[in-house]
């Protein structure tokens, strides 16, 4: 990913009891960060990696948002119909 500005040479300043390094607009917007977004910290050799904190789902979540009515995917059939191609175990 190529930055629009160069971001090198940020400062590690006192916020309160705690460090904080500031990310200036430009690099919240190309990382589509926002004010509030939950970021975890991985600590690596090289140094740390912030990555944006991602949800985690239950099945059972994602299973009450499915309609177990609805019609299923017109393709569905012809993968129903598929000879094995491998070693597939049936």
């Amino acid at each position: 990913m190529a930055y629009a500005a160069p971001f090198a040479g940020k400062y590690l300043q006192k916020w309160g009891n705690s460090a904080a390094v500031r990310l200036p607009t430009a690099l919240l917007d190309q990382l589509k960060l926002v004010l509030g977004d939950k970021l975890s910290v991985d600590i690596r050799p090289e140094g740390v990696m912030l990555l944006p904190k991602r949800p985690r789902y239950l099945l059972a979540d994602l299973l009450a948002q499915c309609d177990p009515n609805a019609a299923p995917p017109a393709d569905l059939a012809a993968w129903q119909d598929m000879k094995p191609v491998g070693r597939e175990a049936w």
